[in-house]
């Protein structure tokens, strides 16, 4: 079978694809020759990222795709249903960024508390000249620890987030659309471990409460964070939104960071990506990154090595 892998692929898993005697194919091919590339070289496995979408109209115009693999946990740039209902095995690697994106949503509440962020924008530009008033400025930081880490969505980014967050001393509140207890393990590194129990509470609660808020749940439909929800957040919560572009309503954050409700924000995703919107980029209490809160070196490994042991499963 000949496989494209249109967004890349880590050495690890091009050798094992090559040891079970596939047909890689490494070109990047663009979006709109895509479909002519598929059918003239026979693919018969397409892997992707996030960047390569791949509508039903594409599956319906190549009859030799028999796998579809997002590489990353969400499929929302792959009509999905349409490519099973024709017989097409669809797979992601849900597991493999866990972490990663876990530690960014960190990455950036660390920038924004200690603000990091705005230091690290102004010091090439003013540190040889105002670097007491920048000192001044920036002197009223916030730790951490002891503070209530709320995280929407329980899912294994969100209970991995509420992992790090317990780790740090910080008190975890967490919504999940469907009621429930998860339990989360610690594991340290003379090989003892130790649980903590936590269970869902309604949003509003989670809401009024969290010092720190992280968004980690699916695409939704609608804005799941708007100015309604944003109204009931406490004065000065920090967010991070590492989820998806369109679960809160960006207009409406910008309006929460005016008025004071929200102290400090950071996005990994946007509403118009790849194109965020100026007034976000421009907005100097927004810590910003490019989609990358997956994208680490082991996550990477992981990815294709998980997309292709599946690979390896179907065609055995």
């Amino acid at each position: 079978m000949k496989v494209l892998a249109n967004d890349g692929i880590s050495d690890s898993g091009k050798e094992l694809l090559r040891k079970a005697g596939f047909e890689l194919v490494e070109h990047q091919v663009a979006q709109e020759q895509l479909v002519n590339f598929i059918n003239e070289n026979g693919i018969g496995a397409l892997l992707v990222r996030s960047a390569t979408q791949v509508p039903a109209e594409l599956i319906d115009s190549c009859p030799t795709l028999k796998i579809i693999g997002r590489g990353g946990v969400g499929m929302d740039n792959i009509a999905v249903d349409h490519a099973r209902a024709k017989g097409l095995h669809v797979i992601n690697t849900p597991a493999a960024s866990t972490r990663s994106v876990a530690e960014m949503v960190f990455a950036h509440f660390f920038a924004l508390a200690r603000n990091l962020h705005e230091s690290n924008r102004l010091m090439p530009l003013e540190g040889e000249t105002k670097f007491n008033t920048l000192k001044k400025s920036f002197s009223k930081s916030v730790e951490l620890k002891g503070k209530t880490l709320g995280v929407i969505g329980m899912g294994r980014i969100g209970m991995e987030v509420a992992s790090i967050g317990i780790s740090l001393g910080m008190k975890v509140r967490m919504f999940a659309r469907t009621e429930r207890t998860e339990s989360i393990r610690l594991s340290f590194f003379d090989g003892r471990e130790i649980s903590f129990d936590i269970t869902s509470e309604p949003l509003e609660s989670v809401l009024k409460n969290a010092d720190f808020l992280s968004i980690n749940t699916p695409k939704t439909d609608g804005y799941l964070l708007d100015e309604a929800e944003f109204d009931q957040m406490k004065n000065g919560v920090f967010v991070v939104n590492t989820a998806r572009g369109g679960v809160l309503n960006e207009v409406a954050l910008l309006n929460a960071i005016d008025n004071k409700k929200v102290a400090g924000a950071a996005l990994d995703v946007f509403e118009s990506e790849p194109k965020p919107e100026l007034a976000l980029l421009m907005n100097t209490a927004l810590s910003l990154s490019p989609h990358i809160a997956g994208s680490t070196v082991e996550a990477q490994e992981r990815v294709w090595t998980e997309l292709v042991e599946q690979i390896l499963t179907l065609q055995s």
